[in-house]
């Protein structure tokens, strides 16, 4: 409602994209009427970074965050639930493997290294399995 001001109430009618990376930084669009002069974008409680905004529409860089949350847009006029945002676990790159070879008959000790790998279930070569010893996000 605003204190004393006539700044009309927020509605929302999407939010795109509806999902981004458990680090965050993903930049969500926010669509609607009465977006101007957004004052803050939670997801979930946790503050996004309004980055531009204008009567219909709000540009927010996502927080870091876990599973499936609500997003919050608070203006002038009042606040408005703006739908769920889900978080996803980014997939893993390699960027390195050394050695880069070895013997046929396996046993060979290799280092992956790259970004996302933590938890990691499994590695093949070839399509032959390894065995997994130990794992760490890079």
């Amino acid at each position: 409602m605003g204190s004393g001001s006539h700044a009309k109430h927020p509605a929302v009618a999407k939010v795109s994209p509806s999902s981004g990376t458990t680090g965050g930084g993903t930049a969500v669009t926010i669509s609607g009427t009465n977006l101007g002069g957004a004052t803050s974008v939670s997801f979930g409680g946790a503050a996004g970074k309004v980055t531009a905004d204008s009567s219909t529409q709000v540009t927010v860089t996502s927080p870091a965050g876990t599973g499936t949350v609500s997003i919050t847009v608070t203006t002038p006029g009042g606040s408005a639930n703006a739908g769920k945002f889900t978080y996803m676990t980014p997939a893993p790159a390699v960027t390195g493997l050394s050695p880069s070879s070895g013997t046929t008959a396996g046993g060979t000790a290799v280092t992956i290294t790259g970004t996302n790998l933590g938890g990691a279930t499994g590695v093949s070569f070839g399509g032959a399995a390894g065995k997994v010893t130990a794992d760490s996000s890079t």
